[in-house]
């Protein structure tokens, strides 16, 4: 069973194959790439919903942001 018949004309058997075959491994990388967990918001944003929500005060808000970047305030 080659690519070619004797009678040279192409056989249409691997070509349907290797179609399919092309067709099944892009399907299927597609569904790979919707199942990606998406990315948990930064902690910033977290804070800033946080507050507006009214959990915490500006002073816990600046406390907490002050330690995200790095700088630490002492606690009063």
């Amino acid at each position: 069973m080659g690519l070619v018949r004797d009678d040279g004309r192409h056989d249409p058997f691997w070509a349907l194959t290797i179609t399919a075959a092309v067709l099944l491994l892009r399907a299927l990388n597609r569904l790979q790439e919707h199942t990606h967990t998406p990315a948990a918001p930064p902690a910033e944003q977290i804070l800033a919903q946080r507050l507006a929500r009214g959990e915490i005060d500006e002073d816990e808000y600046k406390r907490r942001l002050a330690v995200l970047h790095g700088h630490p305030q002492n606690a009063p």
